[in-house]
């Protein structure tokens, strides 16, 4: 109970993620996915963060696509 009072106060903070997860080519892909193609999954609330397999780190709030001028490999660092 306690740990449903926090989340509504608070939400989640996104401490236990899932390992990386790449997409192949052919399937479908989220939002997350998209970004670099990598993406991992909040274990406590399911949300989808982007993943720099490079800098082995998530990317927690990636621009909106709109905003991304060349491929998504410019915006990984590649």
């Amino acid at each position: 109970m306690f740990t449903n009072l926090v989340d509504a106060l608070f939400g989640c903070w996104h401490k236990n993620y899932s390992f990386p997860i790449t997409k192949r080519r052919g399937q479908g892909r989220s939002a997350a996915a998209s970004v670099t193609g990598t993406y991992v999954v909040c274990l406590d609330c399911g949300r989808e963060f982007p993943y720099d397999w490079e800098e082995m780190k998530v990317i927690a709030d990636p621009p909106p696509a709109n905003a991304m001028a060349g491929p998504v490999e410019s915006y990984a660092g590649k």
